[in-house]
């Protein structure tokens, strides 16, 4: 499966993670989303995006101080408290 690549290094805390939500808003349920960072704080940032959003967060690393996250995105939308359906 392809990934697309989000380069977001040098930008700060909340950048990286809206500049991901955004990209994987536009993305098939399913997608890979690789996103590079520098900011030590993107590490917390996207563990708790991925949780509080249902994407999954595949796996994240770090090298020369830049950190790559893999995330998946969620197979569909999850449904609003007290949404009929």
């Amino acid at each position: 499966m392809s990934e697309t690549l989000l380069d977001v290094k040098g930008m700060n805390c909340p950048l990286p993670v809206l500049r991901a939500n955004r990209a994987l808003r536009g993305m098939a349920p399913g997608a890979r989303l690789r996103v590079l960072a520098t900011d030590r704080a993107a590490v917390a940032d996207f563990q708790a995006f991925c949780r509080e959003t249902g994407h999954a967060l595949l796996a994240w690393s770090e090298e020369a101080g830049v950190f790559s996250f893999v995330i998946r995105r969620r197979a569909d939308a999850p449904r609003a408290k007290g949404e009929d359906g």
